[in-house]
C-alpha cells in the first residue's frame, strides 16, 4: 500500500510517500510546497492546488493520511491552514484518495507511546521506523513521514 502522508500548511504543505508491506515501511519520496508570504492568499492556494495535483498524479497514492486541525496556540494562523487543507482534501477527493486524519497528538501517541513527546523523539522514532540515520531537513517534510507511518500503524488502517 502506498500512503501519501501530508503535513498541511499556507507557507509549506510537507508531503511524504511510504510504500507499506503490512510490516515494513520504505520511503519512496518526500518534499514540500513553498509558497511566498508576500502572494496574495488566493495565489498561494492556487499554487498548493496545482503542485497537490502533479504530486498526486505522479505519486499515485492508495490512501492519504493528513494532519488534522489541531490549534491551540497560535489562533492566527487557524484560518490560512484551514484553507490550505481544503484546497488539499479536493485533490484528494478529485484523485478519488481515500483520507484518513490524524491529529498531532494521536501521531506522538502512536510513534512513540506519549501523546506530548517532543520533536527530537518523534523525528527519532521516524528514523527507527524507517531504518535510516538521514532524514529531509524540514519539519514540515518529516512531520509528513510519521504521519503516514501513523497511518500505517493505525486500527483504521484500510
Amino acid at each position: 500500500m502506498r500512503v501519501l502522508g501530508i503535513d498541511p500548511g499556507m507557507a509549506i504543505v510537507g508531503y511524504s510517500l511510504l510504500d507499506y508491506d503490512g510490516k515494513n515501511c520504505k520511503l519512496i519520496s518526500s518534499g514540500s510546497i513553498q509558497t511566498k508570504k508576500g502572494d496574495r492568499e488566493s495565489a498561494r492556494l492556487l499554487e498548493i492546488y496545482n503542485d497537490m495535483r502533479v504530486i498526486v498524479g505522479e505519486l499515485k497514492p492508495d490512501v492519504a493520511a493528513i494532519e488534522k486541525l489541531f490549534f491551540v496556540h497560535n489562533q492566527t494562523t487557524v484560518m490560512p491552514v484551514a484553507h490550505a487543507r481544503g484546497v488539499i482534501l479536493t485533490v484528494l477527493e478529485q484523485f478519488g484518495i481515500p483520507v484518513f486524519e490524524y491529529t498531532p497528538m494521536e501521531v506522538k501517541k502512536v510513534l512513540t507511546g506519549f501523546g506530548r513527546a517532543d520533536k527530537k523523539e518523534v523525528e527519532q522514532m521516524v528514523k527507527i521506523s524507517l531504518g535510516t540515520e538521514i532524514l529531509p531537513k524540514l519539519d514540515d517534510t518529516v512531520d509528513s513521514i510519521a504521519i503516514a507511518i501513523c497511518h500505517t500503524r493505525s486500527v483504521n488502517l484500510c
